[in-house]
């Protein structure tokens, strides 16, 4: 059995994102978000580790930026990422759409 180590629940998401990292800048969509993190798919390639800036468009918001550290990476296929900084404005942001998101 596997272990969860997700610190909050996941949302299925289809939202457009733009994403740089270290050697790529590239677009994409998220599939999953919660307050901690997201899983993006999208090709590029990214590391472990890796320091990386999202900007995700929110219906009827203004896009949110997010500082993340990539947490896992499927190649040409997507990353998940933890969310590590963000002003409080995009926070606030984020945390209305999960709220308002259907379950």
């Amino acid at each position: 059995m596997t272990r969860e180590r997700r610190k909050a629940p996941r949302l299925v998401v289809n939202l457009p994102v733009r994403w740089e990292g270290v050697l790529t800048q590239l677009e994409g969509t998220v599939t999953s978000l919660s307050e901690s993190g997201a899983f993006i798919l999208t090709g590029g390639q990214v590391q472990q580790k890796e320091l990386i800036r999202i900007e995700i468009d929110f219906p009827e918001a203004p896009a949110t930026c997010f500082w993340c550290e990539v947490v896992d990476e499927a190649y040409e296929i997507g990353f998940a990422v933890r969310f590590t900084s963000a002003t409080d404005e995009d926070m606030a942001v984020l945390l209305n759409n999960l709220k308002n998101q259907p379950q």
